[in-house]
């Protein structure tokens, strides 16, 4: 959004943006938190049946 269009949306308009753009924020850091749990797991998985193989 640029600095024109900024300008003539009003207060309510500018805090319901920033809320829905935090909450989509939050829900991106939970899907990259769950993402990168899953490779971690999967990581250790693999060294377990490496390890098994020995």
């Amino acid at each position: 959004m640029r600095q024109s269009e900024l300008t003539v949306i009003g207060d309510a308009e500018l805090v319901e943006e920033l809320s829905m753009l935090t909450t989509q924020t939050a829900r991106m850091r939970a899907r990259m938190a769950d993402i990168m749990a899953e490779l971690e797991r999967r990581r250790c998985a693999k060294g377990a049946r490496a390890g098994a193989r020995r």
